[in-house]
């Protein structure tokens, strides 16, 4: 193919293992920041806590205040054996989409604490289940199982975060502007912001909020040889009335995260629809139309985050960004640090 650019082993690159962030930044804003002006192609290494310095002036800012639910639940067969259940997203009111560690038939109950049940509905070829949970026999909504869920769940860290999660992960595991229930993994560039940054950024730049809730698919490494026949995931979205004025109009954007710039990035291509299902692949050949500057951290080799990256500077940039952040032993994933694209 005489196109590297859509070749999924040119995303590919070597990690060592050290720089993978197992907790993050403390506080948040310490993590370090890789600044790339594309206008120049000056590359600078800061820290979080000076990203206003390089916010470039007259743009916006659209946060995605989605909100992490504790998606990870363990439980029991009938048979007592044990069983992990891996909440995905709601499907419609009582349908919900998981993924469960360890083989389970059509119509088998699982047990959790309070008295939670779930019944497996079907069964997909990919692995994921469809379930309804249950309480005293009674199908309960999506919502009326979310209040149970956080206090029995587990914070459903990445899987290459390998170890349980903890206390500490139930507040650092989310943005300080989460606010919509919905999410199973952080958008992760929102997470180095401490409330103080937040407030002022906001004081300081037209800013509005949009909603993503982020799916376990997020993680799914890209499997074909050429990346445009990747299947992409598909997440709820909902764009504000105040974020909607902003996209409407010519002001430029940056986007804090990838979630963001999906989420715009459907709006503007799908006759400006506020809210539904979105399921964009961003990638060297298909370029950002409506977000000017992105702010994410760094992803998994052969991931669609990575080509979303590449989408803005090209596969070639991209790596060449990626090695000097590796040279200069940036911490990589969930946890780890940032990068501004201007």
């Amino acid at each position: 193919m005489s196109n590297p650019e859509l070749l999924t082993s040119s995303y590919n690159f070597t990690l060592p293992q050290e720089l993978i962030a197992t907790h993050p930044a403390s506080p948040r804003d310490h993590a370090r920041l890789l600044v790339y002006n594309r206008e120049t192609g000056q590359i600078t290494h800061t820290k979080f806590f000076d990203l206003e310095k390089f916010i470039p002036k007259d743009c916006a800012l659209i946060f995605n205040d989605t909100k992490v639910i504790k998606a990870r639940l363990y439980g029991k067969k009938p048979s007592g054996g044990k069983i992990e259940l891996l909440i995905n997203r709601a499907l419609n009111a009582y349908d919900v989409h998981v993924y469960i560690r360890g083989k389970v038939k059509a119509d088998t109950k699982l047990f959790f604490e309070e008295n939670l049940v779930a019944v497996i509905k079907e069964l997909h070829d990919d692995g994921s289940r469809v379930v309804n949970f249950l309480k005293e026999n009674e199908k309960l909504r999506f919502e009326e199982l979310l209040p149970i869920i956080d206090r029995i769940g587990h914070v459903p860290l990445p899987p290459y975060i390998q170890r349980d999660d903890n206390q500490e992960d139930q507040s650092e595991y989310q943005s300080v502007f989460a606010r919509e229930e919905g999410a199973v993994a952080a958008p992760t560039a929102s997470l180095h912001f401490t409330p103080q940054q937040h407030e002022r950024i906001c004081e300081n730049f037209p800013h509005a909020y949009i909603t993503l809730h982020v799916g376990s698919g997020t993680f799914k490494p890209v499997e074909a040889e050429i990346i445009t026949e990747h299947p992409m995931h598909s997440e709820y979205y909902d764009i504000s009335d105040e974020a909607k004025k902003i996209l409407d109009s010519e002001i430029p954007v940056l986007s804090v995260g990838t979630t963001s710039t999906r989420t715009i990035e459907f709006y503007v291509r799908h006759n400006e629809t506020q809210r539904g299902e979105a399921n964009l692949f961003l990638h060297p050949n298909n370029k950002p139309l409506r977000v000017n500057h992105l702010l994410t951290n760094f992803h998994l080799p052969k991931s669609t985050l990575l080509m979303l990256v590449a989408s803005f500077i090209g596969v070639e940039k991209a790596q060449e960004l990626y090695k000097e952040a590796i040279e200069n032993k940036y911490r990589f994933y969930s946890y780890g640090d940032a990068m501004l694209i201007i």
